[in-house]
């Protein structure tokens, strides 16, 4: 994996932007901390100074001068604590005690604060200090200046700007190292779903993306991709089956009518037996018209709603049309044909295609229903849903066939030999897809149930009925 595909992953720039936004933020609040406890510093120098200035100045006025002299002279001796300046002058400026040689130039004027700088000895040699100071007037003319060395905001800025310059430099590393990390980590997963959809895309249809297992985007990204991979391959596979059953299906009526136009055309012209040969033609012309028509209508069923108009239909009197045309059928067989319906049962959807799956489902009870045996038709409203019912007492399907049947020219092995192109119940499951239905075949005990579940016409189009 190249470092310049890392850097120009989309995640390693949200990283850097991030990482961004996360030092502004930093960088904001160590100098708003910054700022709050200089303040602080300032406001609790400038109290401490003001009250050392109360406190020298009563005991002045009740002890006088000697006891001021002596108290200045223990605050400021060798063991007081050196960050305290005091100087006592006499009027004429001439220091009396204090730990300052003498008095600061330019602060003639009483009661101003002030800003000086010392210069103190330290290991290093002499080092400047800022001090914060203020002074003040004396009854009889004497001078007092009181102030605080502020090398603790120096030691303080010091601190917040070292603290601030590893805690940036260690965020970059971390940002830098981390975002490398995880983009790595990311372009793998993305290099290993471009290897495989260019595998797919070579013509391995059974390659599959791979999940980690963790639950993670790319995870649920692969569940999709799968799930619309299959259904790829399904589509492809039912596609092959479809050309190869079409081909098989329409090779025999094709033959033969290729067969009876020329034998039309090699014998002598005779009316009857011309008559014949056309009728003939006919009937396979219609049979592969038949295949053709089927695979039309359920391509029209498959292309969604956008395809077809929806219309309020009621599907009792939709049943009870479609069970009056094939009851001349079922009673030329013997069968007993019933009809139970709950009208009004309307329903959002397409007159035709409906009618047509009903119709598959009459024709393929009738069909496999032997004589004397029994067809019931129902129609019901059932939890907000109009259920429509067909039940049979033929041979049924297998539990096992029962998916097997709803694919594109699938005849089971005892109805391989009667007419029909397997395109039947294909057609029932793409219109109950299309209408949102929910399609259940069943067993009759004996016989096949075939079950559609829809929703009614006031329940919203979109959401299949429970």
């Amino acid at each position: 994996m190249h470092l310049s595909n890392l850097i120009r992953a989309s995640s390693f720039r949200l990283t850097l932007l991030y990482t961004g936004v996360f030092c502004a933020s930093a960088l904001a609040l160590l100098g708003f901390i910054y700022w709050s406890t200089v303040a602080v510093i300032e406001q609790q120098t400038i109290e401490t100074i003001e009250a050392e200035i109360r406190g020298l100045a009563e005991q002045y006025n009740e002890q006088g001068l000697a006891r001021l002299i002596e108290i200045i002279e223990e605050r400021s001796g060798a063991e007081a604590d050196d960050d305290n300046i005091y100087l006592l002058t006499d009027p004429l400026l001439v220091p009396l005690t204090g730990n300052l040689s003498n008095w600061p130039k330019d602060t003639e004027d009483p009661g101003n604060w002030l800003r000086l700088t010392l210069s103190k000895r330290e290991q290093d040699g002499f080092v400047p200090h800022e001090v914060r100071a203020r002074s003040f007037i004396l009854p009889g003319g004497y001078r007092l200046l009181v102030g605080r060395d502020m090398h603790e905001k120096r030691r303080f800025r010091a601190i917040v700007v070292g603290a601030l310059v590893w805690s940036l430099g260690g965020t970059l590393v971390l940002a830098l190292t981390g975002g490398l990390f995880v983009t790595g980590r990311m372009l793998s997963r993305v290099d290993q779903v471009s290897r495989t959809a260019r595998q797919i895309m070579d013509g391995d249809l059974s390659r599959r993306m791979e999940k980690s297992g963790s639950g993670d985007e790319f995870d649920r990204l692969a569940d999709s991709l799968n799930a619309m991979l299959d259904r790829i391959e399904r589509l492809m596979i039912g596609m092959r089956l479809s050309t190869d059953s079409i081909a098989h299906d329409l090779r025999s009526p094709l033959t033969r009518l290729k067969i009876r136009i020329e034998l039309a055309l090699r014998n002598p012209p005779e009316v009857d037996r011309d008559r014949e040969a056309l009728a003939n033609v006919l009937s396979q012309t219609d049979a592969a018209l038949a295949v053709f028509d089927s695979l039309l209508r359920i391509a029209t069923a498959e292309a969604g709603m956008d395809a077809v108009d929806f219309k309020t239909i009621d599907l009792a009197a939709l049943a009870q049309d479609v069970t009056e045309l094939y009851r001349p059928l079922a009673e030329e067989k013997g069968i007993e044909l019933e009809l139970s319906a709950d009208p009004p049962a309307e329903i959002r959807g397409q007159h035709e295609l409906m009618a047509q799956a009903i119709a598959n489902v009459l024709d393929n009870a009738v069909k496999f229903t032997p004589a004397g045996g029994r067809i019931s038709v129902v129609v019901r409203h059932r939890n907000g849903a109009v259920v429509l019912t067909v039940a049979d007492s033929g041979p049924g399907i297998p539990r096992a066939d029962r998916q097997k049947v709803l694919e594109r020219f699938v005849k089971l092995e005892g109805s391989r030999t009667g007419p029909g192109t397997g395109l039947g119940l294909s057609l029932v499951a793409a219109v109950a897809k299309l209408h949102g239905a929910v399609l259940r075949l069943g067993d009759n005990d004996p016989g096949l149930e075939v079950e559609i579940r829809c929703r009614a016409s006031t329940t919203a189009v979109g959401e299949a009925p429970d």
